[in-house]
């Protein structure tokens, strides 16, 4: 009962845990956007928010007019320019990156009264002049920053190198960001490239006069239409959006694994009851004999597995709140700042696990409590406990393989789809059923596979593997049941790898096969190439070419007066040569001829688009135009896939210099016979610069491995609660089953059988369950992977790769996770008394 209520207890606490700690993100995150915001916020019209299109590497700007403007505005009690910048990167001396690692931005600008709502100078004092610069506590503290240390900030208008001449702590809740601070002259002209320009103005308001009033007179001020305006409120609602949508996926995602540890927790619950209740057998005869009705039996268990729920229930709660707290500390370390001051309860949290735990708990232990409704007055004339059900039933049998039949039809029907849309329900379906039919067959399965593993893994052991292998099949649907928990985490791990390991096989061939650019250098956080990078890898040696690659948004009309609302990539012509595409009709070089353009061939097929048509081109920030289609690119590989190309020469045209972004990505090829000399030239070109990575296709291959093996691992570590619970699983069904055979134990005991071999009979006999399990899990998993990789082989990911090493290792693993569950029960089966226990009934 102990072993069941501790695994009620964990996949509550995960849910609680993933409650408390995503509702403390969110107050903390309220809480800075509600003290940073001003009243009226007035930014540049179309701005998004205070960092508009970053891939221009500069944010959209005001003139200093406007904040003059502003102040003369009914009810303003003052009106400040403010300046910020998140395309940045800031170094130290030793030029290592001062930014954080967990996603969070660094961020410049200047200091202002408005800062003085969440930080406050704790040692030194603010900057002056273009020499000096603040950092706040929390980077100071992480990379060991003190005053007069030299920072280096890189910024698209050119580096700016200051000491530090002051320190500045956060009032609240610092999520993890780095912040750098200028006086204002140097801000405006090193982060926005002239004097008399912000990127907002914060507005406060006389006392009496509401944010809404404010707002409305600023408009009157400025007009209408001239700025974008935003309250407090309205500010926070937007901020507050892009992080809460982030923090929503990440919760959910968090709370889908506890549902699979529940699902599985199901299970063990189920299989405890089920062998209470068999063991109780003669004892609920006696009730029923004495005057006890089929109600009042089964009410008894029902009552007993809500207590049980109940308790795990409320411990689960209280571990819940311990996880987050745990989570913010992880996260801490880190570096996003999580503080204890603002974890947040809501009422709900306790309510959604006490009342899922509860349920679940009773739930699972229902079909038990049935079972012991059924048990006749003459049950009290026989021995205690039940002999094992040696026969699944073929009522079961025939469901299950039902079920399973229609589960692989499922996936049958996904692998042979044309379009990933239809073929991913199919998936879902097949994966549905085939998970239901094989828990439903699994007592068939057990009979016939347990044997088979028996004959490989127990027989070498004699007698003693011989008592284990009958122990396991004695009841199928016990072992069934034990087998399917351990199934269900193993075959989403076995899925998740397969799709991992074929995604990178497939991306590999695909760059093998079509990019022939030597060096490909990009930031790992998205930050656009600043000029002088680029222009320092484009003055090195050894190389043939270097070419941009950029993203503009546009509005492309088709002939049919469809419209397509997205991007076109703006490159170099040697894009060309950097990658080799398969053509549809033209070629990939007449694209990027005067007022030219590719097409994919899918959008060719949908809008009957062929070489020589003209499209609309309506370049946003810039003007509109018509291209001619001079190339249609086959939309086969997993590469650009879709992805329409003109040139830069093209775009410049259209666009204005200040609107034209920035690349993301350079592609460079070395001079023939210079491709080592070249690798270290490019490497030692932009070693300045830590915010790039300059990988060859080696390097940039690893670097896709290294990404999706993180993914996994997460995923990995996720699902290692729904396993810890299928373990305990294992331990109850064996530390019962223990207790029912104690009259047995005693007897075999008695006619010579030593404890070391009970001990071993009762650790073989949790292996071959573990592996039976892990053998079922892995096989399905791998079907599921190999019909999800036929739906990606639909987008390009056309390479499919049985991750055999993982595959094994689980296996391999999944025997010492038997023998680690065996070692309780298999201990105290040896401490048995012989005579006590020949005794028991």
């Amino acid at each position: 009962m102990a072993l069941s209520a501790v695994a009620v207890l964990l996949s509550v606490a995960f849910v609680c845990g993933t409650l408390v700690f995503t509702d403390t993100m969110n107050t903390t995150f309220d809480k800075l956007f509600g003290v940073t915001s001003a009243n009226v916020t007035v930014t540049a019209k179309g701005a998004k928010d205070a960092e508009d299109n970053p891939n221009r590497g500069k944010p959209e700007v005001l003139p200093a007019s406007a904040v003059e403007q502003v102040a003369k505005a009914e009810g303003v009690k003052s009106a400040e320019g403010g300046v910020v910048s998140m395309s940045v990167t800031v170094v130290n001396a030793e030029n290592e990156n001062m930014g954080s690692t967990t996603g969070a931005p660094t961020i410049a600008g200047n200091w202002s009264d408005n800062e003085l709502k969440s930080m406050k100078i704790t040692s030194g004092r603010a900057p002056r002049g273009p020499t000096e610069v603040m950092v706040d506590a929390d980077t100071a503290k992480k990379h060991h920053l003190k005053l007069g240390d030299e920072l280096r900030t890189i910024a698209i208008t050119g580096d700016v190198r200051a000491k530090i001449s002051g320190i500045a702590t956060f009032t609240v809740t610092n999520p993890g960001a780095a912040i750098v601070y200028f006086d204002t002259a140097t801000a405006q002209e090193k982060l926005l490239g002239g004097p008399g320009l912000f990127t907002h103005v914060n507005v406060d308001a006389k006392d009496g006069v509401s944010d809404d009033q404010l707002k409305q007179n600023v408009a009157k001020a400025v007009g209408a239409d001239t700025y974008k305006l935003q309250t407090a409120k309205e500010s926070a609602d937007a901020n507050r959006k892009d992080v809460g949508s982030f923090l929503d996926v990440m919760k959910y995602v968090m709370l889908g694994f506890a549902g699979i540890a529940f699902l599985v927790g199901i299970f063990l619950i189920f299989n405890t009851f089920s062998m209470l209740v068999a063991q109780r057998t003669r004892e609920i005869g006696l009730m029923r004999a004495i005057g006890a009705d089929s109600g009042q039996v089964l009410t008894s268990v029902i009552v007993e597995a809500f207590l049980l729920g109940l308790v795990g229930s409320v411990l689960g709660v209280g571990a819940g709140v311990g996880l987050a707290v745990g989570l913010m500390q992880l996260m801490g370390q880190m570096g996003m700042h999580l503080s204890t001051d603002d974890l947040t309860i809501a009422w709900t949290t306790p309510v959604v696990g006490l009342v899922l735990g509860i349920v679940v708990t009773v739930v699972s232990a229902f079909i038990p409590a049935r079972r012991a409704g059924k048990v006749s007055p003459m049950a009290a004339l026989r021995d205690a406990g039940t002999p094992g059900d040696r026969k699944a039933g073929r009522i079961r049998a025939a469901l299950g393989l039902v079920l399973t039949g229609i589960g692989g039809a499922g996936l049958f029907l996904a692998a042979a789809a044309d379009k990933a849309a239809a073929g991913s329900l199919w998936l879902c379906l097949g994966v549905l059923f085939t998970l239901i039919g094989f828990i439903v067959i699994g007592p068939l399965l057990a009979g016939l596979v347990v044997r088979v593993l028996s004959g490989i893994v127990l027989r070498p052991f004699g007698s003693v593997g011989r008592l284990a292998e009958r122990n396991a099949l004695r009841n199928p649907r016990r072992t069934g049941a034990t087998a399917a928990a351990l199934m269900i985490g193993l075959a989403l791990v076995a899925c998740l790898s397969v799709v991992g390991s074929s995604m990178v096989a497939s991306a590999t061939d695909e760059l093998d096969k079509t990019v022939g650019a030597d060096y490909i250098v990009q930031s790992q956080t998205g930050q656009p190439i600043m000029p002088q990078a680029e222009q320092a890898l484009r003055a090195t040696g050894n190389l043939d070419h270097v070419t941009a690659y950029r993203e503009v948004e546009a509005k492309v009309t088709a002939p049919d007066g469809s419209v397509k609302d997205g991007g076109i990539s703006v490159t170099d012509p040697t894009y060309a040569q950097d990658v080799r595409r398969k053509m549809i009709a033209g070629e990939h070089a007449a694209a990027y001829g005067s007022g030219a353009m590719s097409v994919g061939s899918l959008y060719a097929d949908e809008h009957h688009v062929k070489v020589g048509d003209e499209l609309t081109v309506a370049f946003a920030g810039g003007r509109t135009t018509r291209l001619k289609v001079a190339a249609i690119t086959s939309d086969e590989g997993n590469l650009d896939k879709g992805v329409m190309y003109t040139s830069t020469a093209t775009a410049e045209q259209f666009l204005p210099a200040d609107r034209m972004p920035r690349p993301f990505m350079l592609l460079a090829k070395a001079a023939d016979g210079k491709a080592d000399a070249a690798y270290g030239a490019v490497k030692d070109a932009l070693a300045q610069y830590p915010q790039y990575a300059v990988q060859n296709q080696t390097d940039y291959k690893q670097t896709l491995k290294d990404q999706v093996g993180q993914l996994l691992n997460m995923v990995y570590g996720l699902l290692g609660l729904a396993i810890i619970v299928a373990v305990l699983g294992v331990v109850n069904t064996l530390a019962l089953s223990v207790v029912e055979r104690t009259r047995e134990i005693g007897l075999m005991r008695a006619i010579g059988l030593s404890r070391r071999q009970l001990r071993r009979m009762i650790r073989l006999e949790s292996v071959v369950i573990a592996l039976f399990g892990a053998l079922l899990g892995l096989g399905l998993g791998m079907g599921w992977g190999a019909t999800a990789q036929q739906l990606l082989a639909l987008e390009g990911l056309k390479v499919l790769e049985i991750p055999w090493p993982t595959i094994i290792g689980v296996f391999a693993g999944s025997a010492f996770v038997g023998l680690f569950a065996a070692l309780v029960p298999a201990f105290r089966a040896g401490r048995m008394n012989v005579l006590n226990a020949i005794a028991s009934e």
